[in-house]
Order: structure tokens, then sequence, then C-alpha cells
């Protein structure tokens, strides 16, 4: 099996908070060279001045030398004097006091995908969420079950998703592109392939995406899709998962809508084809040990037209 490959990185910030961060981070990492310099520069000349020479005896000891007592301690508590005011600008730049108003998104973590609902509309979707460039968007981050966290490192901050508790993220997206991110927080056996994916794109390309996502799942005309769409509403599946237009309305599983709409399924871990859905369906533990889809001993057949239906929900 080939997994998506994914390799997080702050220092290509796509966002004004995390270019704050990135600025942040420089200065922490020139302060570190620094101080690595003059502790290596300083060891080398003791070792070079204070060498063993023959006939040298114990070398004269020196105490309570108040100036190089005071460099010693004096420069290391301005330096975390000024990284601490620094932080809190930083901490004030990024994450200010969240208004009294609607959010423009708001993030659900679940075990082990991520939901996100644009209020106002009814758009609905599950890993990939698209974000436009350009505006501040604020993202209210909560959880359904354990504790997650946010992360996508070149959009900017962590923020932990707890049960009962909405924290709140700032994002401005500066150059569209896809952002990857994941679960920063142990939530599980299938913490590792918890992934975010976030489009970012043009105002007009999002307001037609938002759109779009807001209608109702598409009737089937092919045959196959058909006898799936009816073997689906026949079976247990409507009872987690919701497919606006129809009769299926849960609220446990992810929305599927518009599930092949999505570049990747089951939180990113792999393409979103029909032989990885064929493959999930067939046995969901033995492709993702841990999650909370359980195994249903269908036939071949009714394999093959459940899959033919969703394929065609775009």
């Amino acid at each position: 099996m080939t997994y998506p490959l994914f390799i997080p990185s702050i220092f290509s910030p796509a966002s004004y908070e995390a270019g704050e961060i990135y600025s942040l981070t420089i200065y922490f990492i020139i302060a570190a060279m620094a101080v690595l310099l003059v502790v290596i520069g300083l060891l080398i000349y003791v070792v070079v001045k204070f060498r063993a020479k023959p006939g040298d005896g114990e070398p004269r000891q020196f105490t309570g030398n108040k100036v190089v007592e005071s460099f010693m301690i004096g420069i290391p508590t301005l330096m975390v004097g000024g990284f601490f005011l620094l932080t809190a600008r930083t901490m004030k730049h990024i994450l200010p006091p969240a208004p009294n108003r609607q959010p423009d998104v708001v993030i659900t973590g679940h075990q082990f995908w991520w939901e996100a609902r644009y209020p106002g509309t009814k758009a609905i979707v599950a890993n990939e969420i698209h974000l436009p460039v350009g505006r501040r968007i604020l993202m209210h981050v909560a959880a359904s079950d354990v504790i997650h966290d946010w992360w996508v490192p070149e959009l900017g901050p962590k923020m932990d998703a707890i049960p009962g508790r909405t924290n709140h993220l700032w994002v401005t997206i500066r150059k569209p592109g896809v952002y990857e991110g994941a679960c920063s927080e142990f939530c599980g056996a299938q913490h590792a392939w918890m992934r975010i994916r976030v489009v970012a794109e043009s105002e007009v390309d999002y307001r037609q995406w938002l759109s779009q996502r807001g209608q109702n799942a598409v009737t089937p005309t092919d045959v196959a899709a058909q006898t799936g769409a009816a073997f689906f509403n026949r079976q247990t599946c409507g009872s987690c998962h919701r497919i606006r237009g129809t009769a299926a309305q849960g609220n446990v599983g992810p929305d599927l809508t518009h599930f092949a709409s999505r570049k990747t399924m089951l939180a990113g871990m792999m393409p979103n084809n029909r032989d990885n859905l064929h493959r999930w369906l067939h046995d969901p533990q033995a492709v993702k040990p841990g999650s909370l889809m359980p195994r249903f001993i269908y036939p071949k057949d009714s394999l093959n037209v459940l899959v033919a239906y969703l394929s065609t929900l775009k």
C-alpha cells in the first residue's frame, strides 16, 4: 500500500499567523546559535590557554569573581526576559480574543477524522477543508470524544480540541495551495492517520465550492449506483452517516453527501478511488485497525453496487 507523503514544516509559512511564529522561531535559533558559539569559543580558549605543560603544578584557583558571575546570570536573565516579551507579543498578534460573532468554520475532532461545518450554510465536509485566501478566518475548534489537536504547520499555531469546550483560532492565508496537517495530541490507535488537508483558494473559487457543498447529493442515474443507493438505505449505513437529500441522516460518522469529491479517504490515509473504497468496505479493521467503522459481511455484488453509488457522490 502506498501512503501519501507528509513532511510538516514551520519554515515555509503561508499565513500571517505562521509568519509571526516563523519570525519568533528564527530569533530563538539565532540566540541559540550565539550561545553555542560562545560556549564553544570559551571551551577552546580554556583548553588552549590552560592546558597542562611539563613541570606545571596545581594551577592557581579563582573564586568569587563578581564580574564573571554577573555576566553568567545577567545575560541569560535578559535573554529570557526578552524572549518572554517577544513571545507575548506574538501570541497577542496571532491569537487575539474571539469576537462575539459567528465563526467562519467549526472544526470538530473525532476518532479518527476531522469534521468541518460552515455556519450559515449547509456545507459539511470531512478532512478536506477549504478556506479562502486574503481574509482573516475565525475557526472554532472542539472535539466529540477525546482530546485532539489541530495543527497545520504552514498555517499557524496548534490548538487543542477538547470535549465540552470550544477554543478558537485565527488564520489569514496569503497564497493559494494545499496545506497538510495532522492531529498533534495522541488520541488512540489511529492517531497517526488523522490527517488534515486544507485547500486554500481565491474568494470566488471558495464561494463556488461552498455553494456546491451546500447542495443535496446527486441522484444516481447509473443502474448499479441506483441499486447501491437502495442497498445503502436498506442497511444500517444511514444510522451513522448522513447523505443530504436522502433518508440517511446519521451524525456519528463522516457526512458522505459529497464523498467522491475528496482526493483522499480515511483522513488522508489513502487516495479516494474505487479499489481503496472496496477494500475499506470489505474489512475496515484490516485497513484501519481501531477505527469505529464495524465490519459488515456483505456479498461481493452488494459491495460492488455500494462502491458504485458512493463513487457518484460528488
